[in-house]
């Protein structure tokens, strides 16, 4: 095949890639009932006039399945610590006994895990959305190539192969973790 074609393919596959890449942490972020620093990974910090991330200025841990403990660096971050956990509305009550930040995650409802569902059906379909714009991307660059047109229709099912597969990967992915969702 033409190396233009196999450039575009590859532009192609990278950014669908990077679509599921991105699906990946979006997921991470919707609990499934077991605590995870991940959950937290969304929180910033003022720290000395500037917003930071709370993995900058503490430790998170999880010393069990249902408690998140946040260590801070420096003790005084603890107050703008909790502040911060509260400000980014995650649905957690941290608690702080001087030394660190204690979250206690709560098991979750079936109401909450019907909507947490349907928020990871929505990361997906902007991942899948992300994937068909690469496909259009790439079917675009290659219409606008000098080249033949059975060269054209053979790279344009490539891309459509490629997009099929990258579709795949998100359904699979949506279908895992709404049954580590819905799983009590």
């Amino acid at each position: 095949m033409n190396e233009e074609v196999d450039f575009i393919l590859d532009a192609a596959k990278e950014s669908m890639q990077a679509a599921i890449d991105h699906l990946e942490r979006e997921f991470l972020k919707i609990r499934a009932g077991k605590a995870s620093p991940a959950m937290l990974s969304s929180v910033m910090v003022e720290y000395y006039g500037s917003l930071t991330p709370l993995s900058q200025v503490a430790n998170v841990n999880t010393p069990d399945g249902r408690t998140l403990t946040v260590q801070p660096w420096e003790k005084a971050m603890l107050a703008e610590i909790e502040k911060a956990i509260m400000n980014a509305n995650l649905g957690f009550n941290p608690m702080n006994n001087g030394e660190t930040v204690i979250i206690n995650v709560p098991p979750l409802t079936e109401e909450r895990r019907i909507q947490l569902a349907k928020q990871a059906k929505a990361a997906a379909e902007h991942a899948k959305v992300g994937v068909r714009s690469a496909r259009q991307d790439a079917n675009k660059e290659i219409k606008d190539l000098d080249v033949s047109e059975d060269l054209q229709k053979n790279a344009t099912v490539d891309v459509q192969e490629l997009t099929d597969t990258y579709i795949k990967k998100i359904d699979d992915f949506l279908e895992a973790k709404e049954a580590e969702i819905m799983k009590v």
